[in-house]
């Protein structure tokens, strides 16, 4: 199965890894390693995580104030967005079809 990021949820990610590294050196390390073991376990088990809004499902980034938000489709994985817990809520609708 495929991973896929949006352009926009890769975006996010790049730019919280920036700011977690410029916080702590090696923070922002810390921070793609535990988003790259979250991606690992959606890829593992994509159908367990809590249903955040139609078919989009939210799954917790350990360490870190961050959910990825996700479509599981057949043949991929679609990563809509890494948002920050107290980031507006639905922001990302607009880049998912519902």
């Amino acid at each position: 199965m495929n991973l896929i990021f949006l352009e926009e949820a890769f975006a996010e990610m790049v730019e919280s890894a920036r700011f977690y590294e410029s916080k702590s050196e090696g923070l922002g390390s810390d921070f793609l390693i535990a988003v790259q073991a979250t991606t690992d376990r959606i890829l593992q088990s994509p159908g367990t995580a809590s249903i955040e809004h139609a078919k989009i499902r939210r799954r917790l980034v350990p360490g870190f104030p961050f959910n990825i938000l996700y479509e599981s489709h057949e043949d991929r994985i679609l990563i809509a967005a890494v948002m920050h817990q107290r980031r507006r809520p639905g922001y990302w609708r607009k880049r998912v079809h519902q």
